[in-house]
């Protein structure tokens, strides 16, 4: 009987702890789960050399180096091979889903399969995205939206506005580019948004005047959002994370999915510079968030890469040297600035003032002979001279196979370490959610 009655009362002791004690700080109320699209570690190697001050003996530590746990593995579904695509690591990523190359929320045999947002949105917290792509790219559309590919952009649009949980929309914020599948000539989503009582902005500048804690639509380009070195604001991708987190926070708390979008997109065109600065756009957005955390213990920050872009290599040729000193004074991406040497008369001149530094004769003979009216050649003769002035490197305008890194901070961050499978980030994300 003693050790019945002994039984009984550590029973209901668990089961009075269980029904009052505080939820367990490891599972958090808010999740912020960040892609740095394309950046496989090279990327945040680089950008720490990129960052160092060259005044002081020691390579200062970035953001990335407080924050980092762990490496995941990227391959998609072995049907399709070791390579992935965004679509498909997005949609592991989300889902915790291996899946085809070009798929959006599908497993292999095309079937819908859950989001970790999608759970969070039926748990009663509120979601959202902040990209700087068009908000119905790969890595946005594979946590909010269901589609057998990726290149059907207005089906996704529609299915933004279409489809619902439990009779409400999926996303209570969007923000990034999107202009053109947004706003067309059989379909206008922006005024059915706004019909159904979200606020619109289309300038970055008036997202400070929206009124908090309501659903909001904002759209900032026809497709993506400019390159960083080419906005007004450069640190746009800090600007829409603490927009979108000032409309997120409530008591039931909130799942927002953040993309640094166009590092890869530097990555495919083998620009060095833009690269750089893009990163530099995600990493100030990482601080803040890291000091965010310091007062919001029951949130999570989650961020990773979703596959390695470009091949990127710090040193080339056989030459033991980088120099990253070259992409400082960049006074605009090297797209716009191919773009404007199209029509140049002194392209040298031109060149000069923009890249911040003094052209050779081979390097103004280099974009002197180019005749063609387009300005991807310029472009890609412009990211050449940084190139070959930094000694950057580069195996391919598409994807590597590389795992990539983990970086965590806050409630629940410690189940993130060591090595892990890309479709294990979102398990465990999933885990969380359920308090488990």
């Amino acid at each position: 009987m003693k050790q019945l009655a002994t039984l009984l009362l550590a029973v209901l002791c668990h089961s009075a702890s269980a029904s009052y004690l505080p939820k367990d700080i490891s599972s958090p109320k808010n999740i912020i789960m960040i892609i740095g699209d394309g950046m496989g570690p090279s990327y945040t190697t680089a950008y720490r050399m990129y960052a160092d001050d060259p005044n002081t003996p020691e390579v200062e530590s970035t953001v990335f180096d407080r924050l980092l746990v762990g490496m995941a593995s990227t391959h998609p579904d072995m049907n399709t091979g070791y390579v992935t695509d965004s679509a498909a690591s997005a949609t592991a990523l989300a889902t915790g889903v291996k899946t085809y190359n070009g798929a959006i929320g599908v497993d292999a045999n095309k079937k819908v399969v859950q989001s970790v947002l999608e759970l969070a949105k039926e748990q009663g917290r509120k979601t959202g995205i902040a990209v700087t792509s068009q908000i119905n790219h790969a890595t946005p559309a594979s946590f909010g939206a269901h589609n057998e590919s990726r290149q059907n952009y207005d089906q996704i649009a529609d299915s933004y506005f279409d489809e619902k949980i439990n009779g409400k929309f999926v996303l209570d914020v969007m923000l990034g580019g999107g202009w053109k599948y947004f706003i067309r000539e059989d379909r206008n989503l922006v005024e059915q948004f706004k019909d159904a009582g979200y606020q619109y902005v289309d300038e970055l500048t008036e997202l400070d005047a929206v009124k908090v804690g309501t659903p909001l639509l904002g759209l900032f380009a026809d497709s993506g959002m400019p390159w960083a070195l080419d906005s007004v604001n450069q640190m746009r991708l800090a600007t829409l994370t603490k927009a979108a987190i000032r409309q997120l926070e409530n008591e039931q708390g909130y799942f927002l999915l953040i993309e640094a979008s166009q590092i890869d997109w530097a990555g495919h065109g083998n620009d060095i510079g833009s690269a750089m600065a893009e990163m530099h756009d995600l990493a100030v957005t990482l601080e803040w968030l890291e000091q965010y955390l310091t007062k919001k213990p029951d949130t999570l920050l989650i961020a990773t890469a979703d596959h390695s872009t470009g091949g990127l290599s710090i040193g080339a040729n056989g030459n033991y040297s980088w120099s990253p000193k070259w992409l400082k004074n960049l006074k605009a991406s090297p797209a716009e600035i191919g773009a404007q040497l199209v029509t140049a008369k002194n392209r040298g001149a031109l060149a000069t003032d923009l890249l911040g530094f003094e052209l050779t004769p081979e390097e103004i003979s280099s974009l002197s002979v180019i005749e063609s009216e387009k300005p991807r050649p310029l472009h890609n003769a412009i990211s050449k001279i940084l190139d070959s002035r930094s000694n950057t490197g580069w195996t391919t305008s598409g994807h590597t196979g590389v795992d990539v890194q983990i970086f965590a901070k806050g409630s629940g961050s410690e189940r993130f370490r060591g090595h892990l499978d890309n479709t294990a980030v979102a398990q465990t994300v999933f885990e969380l959610l359920r308090g488990q």
